[in-house]
């Protein structure tokens, strides 16, 4: 596998992501902070609102949310580009010339979004923080010092970890069913148009199975070290 593709790959997935990944967090953290306040106030635990906000941020919304924006961005563009090689006849003849085009086009692609998927997880998550602080502390007036000790209380680094974790199956998950219906979309550009949405509505779902499942797996794994962790 040649280098250049990789970082080619990782500079159209990774680099041209980062703007929507960050708009998408902190949107995501702001709207979130504008809907519970007030229910957190008639309960007199406004202050709280911070921990609320960035535990589900950085460990459900943060990773869910940006994983399927790159479905959207990268994983359409991705089929679609594929699509159009095997529409074109650019696949048969890499292979006609001796070429392994699952090396030579899928592998690249794969693990651009393996790599760098969770690392745009973190940039939502970061944007998610700045968010939720900006419309806590400077709209609803809540203490600063309050909002990221309260926060500080509830996000461990166990939920930093599940939500990092979460991006590299999320990536795979992308990466995988788009270049399989890029690989076998139907001829012409109606054929292409479909493989893109087939594989952004696969990925979607994929994206909350496999959440689901991860979030199972690793609840469990918590409650097992943490019972271990009481008994010593």
């Amino acid at each position: 596998m040649s280098g250049d593709r990789l970082w080619t790959q990782m500079y159209e997935i990774g680099t041209k992501s980062v703007p929507v990944i960050m708009v998408t967090g902190a949107f995501v953290a702001m709207t979130l902070a504008v809907q519970s306040y007030a229910q957190l106030k008639n309960m007199g635990v406004e202050e709280r609102l911070g921990s609320l906000i960035n535990i589900s941020v950085v460990k459900e919304l943060g990773p869910v949310l940006a994983a399927c924006m790159l479905a959207g961005r990268v994983g359409g563009a991705l089929t679609a580009e594929l699509g159009t090689m095997r529409v074109t006849e650019q696949i048969d003849a890499i292979r006609a010339m001796g070429s392994d085009p699952i090396r030579y086009l899928v592998w690249p692609r794969f693990l651009a979004c393996v790599l760098l998927t969770p690392i745009l997880t973190l940039y939502a998550d970061v944007m998610g923080v700045l968010g939720g602080y900006a419309i806590c502390v400077w709209h609803f007036k809540i203490n600063s010092e309050a909002y990221w000790r309260f926060s500080a209380d509830i996000v461990e680094n166990w939920d930093i970890l599940v939500g990092f974790s979460k991006g590299l199956f999320f990536g795979a998950g992308i990466a995988l069913i788009s270049c399989y219906k890029g690989f076998h979309c139907d001829r012409g550009a109606h054929g292409v148009g479909r493989a893109c949405t087939e594989a952004f509505v696969s990925s979607f779902l994929a994206i909350l199975i496999l959440n689901f499942v991860l979030a199972v797996i690793t609840k469990a794994i918590y409650a097992t070290f943490w019972d271990i962790g009481m008994l010593i």
